[in-house]
């Protein structure tokens, strides 16, 4: 605790935008309050004091609670705000920005995006890279890369979990988690489709149907379908095809059966797969110019040079499945089973240089100043592959009903996967190389209630987690590898309500991610590398705040955390290896902020908004700079021309996030409104690499959406406008280092009408 609180005091400026917030709101309650009561006085029925936010439910400590309740930074958000963000045809990155502290971003497409909590991430591409954020889908972990891209449709809640959530999910979520909740089986008929069209030939279609399958409402099931398309967009001009790339066709789809024949038992069965064909990410030559890392003449986002890659093409194919057991035993207790198994497979091709030629050939000869999408040092593209995944897990999980002072549930968790990664970087053989993870786990939490206003809650997980290799072919001799762990977890907590509406709490938690091992540098003559677990310790205050009659809810969080053996991927340099190393230490301080405020009856305000300022701290580590020598480093280096990394902040961490919605509602008809919806999202600079430089960043971005419409029939029927990055902004979200100056960006500026409808239950 001393360390967390020193450095609290020497990091004072983060107290004016503590106390920020807090007049923020104070002074939002005060004028709601005055208001309400000017009403009151003037004689008139106002249907103000009627409003109210709804109650949020999360399920962050693996129970339902209430938001308000639960000592954890979460942001959780609805089903259909975050149907809204992904309207255009976007995956799951759309979250990033969005939410206080998370970030996104991905160098494999749809198929593999990497996320970041507070700062904390991993920028490895490979198709084995373990990640300190954990994607948990319908209680399920989804651990490797291409498991955590799975399309995202008839979602109910998403929750992100900031900061170490070891007891509960266990190891990898050093940083937090985000959480998934989709739609179960109802009793009611309960059906919706959304289909919507757009620019760039953007089509998609969402369909849900479920309800009762027997008369005795004993057996429910529910259905659930999304397609998503987008036609290719982008111009190859070294091959002079026009619209070559740049689109995608996904196809999941989910089936849940669940049986409930008494009060003492339920059986809930799903059964999901999906299929992908398109395009990988988008890797443009020389967009930037040596000393600045804004767009230059080279770069038009509707054209590439490629001259290998055969346009980047991309597929992925999955299935797995999960059952759910609940058995009601004596003393109000809970005996949870889930039992799931994934499996999946991609491939991907890129040309990795983004370009054509080469500076060693005659007809290019020495690039100029402002290098072409021709000056190359060499042309580059590589293929990988996921081979076979298999994952299964088994929770067993008991648990009291929470009716008592006491709340308590303890388990074990068992974890199995197996993979294999080929490469093909196309001037040698393919490697193939098999990875095998295998962990198990027992857990504790409980949860006491002093009083009324004091409930103080803890837990231990015991984890040991093993992983192996074997270069089943490569180009050079290469013995098995194997690391293993074994830790203790724990977290701490209380919460005190100072009355109904406003709570303060405290976290002080501990977690790590596992050792990990990199092979894809065999495929480059190269050896594997080891990382040993990172260990996070991380401490946290924050309220927990509903005001001004229920029509405000401000949460907020201060933190810090330290990090032992920080597990970072040196990527890039002149031999383009990805080589795993520890870091001796990573810290960082910040705070998150949520406000939701129910302005009227017309009007509902959001905002995020978080710092997060993170410092590697380790005198000793160097790294490889980029291999062109084009780039301007800004690190001081060694005398071998490593850059000294100590100091710098951590990669693809941007310091500042922030994020506003307006919705405007008019109702102008019975059952019948117009509305009108705005959304904010802003990012900070953003380094990509462990060392910093002048054209490896990106400078502070922003993007705007919107919708407009009608709904008809209480809101069963909807038609809408929408526009996602509305404004058409240009931005450099990573780069490509090796090669030349390579860098791919965000999406552009979608936009088309949805139609969407909802039968039965509401």
């Amino acid at each position: 605790m001393s360390w967390f609180l020193s450095s609290m005091r020497s990091r004072m400026s983060l107290n004016w935008l503590k106390s920020l917030t807090f007049s923020i709101a104070a002074a939002m309650a005060l004028s709601l309050s005055f208001a309400g009561a000017h009403a009151q006085d003037s004689g008139f029925i106002d249907i103000e004091e009627f409003l109210a936010l709804e109650v949020v439910l999360v399920t962050s400590q693996r129970r339902d609670e209430n938001l308000q309740d639960v000592p954890i930074s979460v942001t959780a958000l609805r089903g259909d705000r975050f149907n809204a963000m992904i309207e255009g045809g976007e995956d799951i990155r759309a979250l990033a920005t969005r939410v206080p502290s998370l970030y996104a971003e991905s160098s494999n497409g749809r198929l593999g995006p990497r996320f970041y909590i507070r700062g904390l991430g991993n920028t490895d591409f490979d198709l084995a890279a373990s990640q300190p954020v954990s994607i948990i889908m319908d209680e399920v972990v989804q651990e490797n890369v291409i498991l955590k891209g799975f399309p995202l449709f008839d979602v109910e809640r998403v929750e992100v979990l900031r900061g170490p959530q070891g007891t509960l999910f266990g190891r990898n979520t050093p940083a937090g988690i985000v959480k998934f909740n989709t739609r179960k089986p109802t009793k009611e008929i309960d059906s919706h489709f959304f289909v919507n069209a757009g620019n760039l030939g953007t089509y998609n279609l969402e369909v849900a149907l479920g309800g009762s399958l027997n008369a005795a409402q004993t057996v429910t099931g529910r259905i659930s379908i999304l397609n998503q398309n987008r036609e290719d967009w982008i111009n190859n001009a070294f091959t002079g095809e026009n619209d070559a790339l740049g689109g995608f066709n996904e196809f999941a789809w989910r089936a849940q059966l669940e049986i409930r024949p008494s009060d003492k038992f339920s059986a809930l069965f799903n059964l999901h797969g999906r299929d992908n064909d398109g395009t990988a990410s988008v890797f443009r030559a020389n967009i930037v110019t040596p000393g600045s890392n804004e767009p230059n003449v080279n770069y038009d986002r509707g054209t590439v040079f490629f001259d290998e890659g055969n346009n980047n093409p991309q597929e992925a194919h999955g299935i797995g499945a999960s059952l759910k057991l609940d058995f009601n035993l004596a003393n109000e207790m809970t005996l949870t089973s889930i039992t799931a198994y994934e499996t999946a497979d991609n491939k991907s091709l890129g040309d990795i240089d983004g370009g054509y030629g080469a500076d060693f050939l005659p007809t290019v000869g020495p690039c100029p100043p402002v290098p072409t999408p021709s000056c190359i040092p060499f042309p580059s593209q590589t293929q990988d592959g996921l081979d076979d995944l298999d994952q299964f897990t088994q929770e067993f999980r008991l648990a009291t009903s929470g009716r008592d002072r006491v709340i308590w549930q303890a388990g074990v968790f068992l974890f199995d996967s197996e993979f294999a990664v080929t490469t093909v970087p196309f001037f040698v053989a393919p490697t193939t190389v098999t990875h095998e993870n295998t962990a198990w786990a027992a857990f504790g939490h409980i949860s006491y209630a002093f009083t009324n206003k004091l409930t103080v809650i803890g837990g231990l997980r015991y984890t040991d987690d093993e992983k192996d290799l074997t270069a089943q072919v490569s180009p050079v001799p290469t013995a098995p590898v194997n690391v293993q762990d074994e830790q203790v977890s724990w977290d701490i907590s209380g919460i005190y309500s100072v009355n109904e509406d406003f709570r303060w709490y405290g976290r002080f938690a501990s977690g790590f991610r596992a050792p990990t091992i990199q092979g894809r540098d065999i495929a480059f003559f190269g050896v594997p590398s080891t990382a040993r677990s990172e260990e996070i310790v991380s401490g946290e205050v924050g309220i927990k705040a509903t005001l001004a009659d229920e029509r405000l809810r401000v949460n907020g969080s201060i933190y810090r955390y330290q990090i032992n053996d920080m597990q970072f991927s040196a990527i890039g340099g002149a031999a383009n290896l990805v080589q795993l190393v520890n870091a001796d230490k990573g810290n960082g301080t910040g705070l998150d902020v949520d406000l939701e405020w129910l302005l009227s009856d017309k009007f509902l305000f959001t905002a995020g908004f978080s710092i997060n300022d993170t410092e590697l701290d380790d005198p000793n580590l160097r790294v490889a700079p980029c291999g062109s020598g084009l780039c301007t480093v800004t690190d001081p280096l060694d005398a071998n021309g490593n850059a000294i990394v100590d100091g710098n902040s951590f990669p693809q961490a941007p310091k500042l996030l922030a994020n506003l919605t307006l919705q405007y509602t008019h109702e102008f008809g019975s059952g019948d409104q117009f509305f009108f919806d705005i959304d904010y999202a802003y990012h900070g600079d953003t380094t990509f690499f462990l060392y910093e430089s002048l054209e490896f960043s990106s400078n502070s971005a922003f993007e705007l959406g919107l919708r407009a419409g009608v709904t008809f029939n209480d809101g069963r029927w909807e038609l809408a406008t929408f526009g996602r990055n509305i404004t058409d902004e240009e931005n450099l979200i990573g780069g490509i280092d090796f090669n030349n100056l390579t860098g791919y960006d965000n999406d552009p500026a979608v936009y088309g009408v949805t139609l969407k409808a909802h039968f039965g239950q509401e």
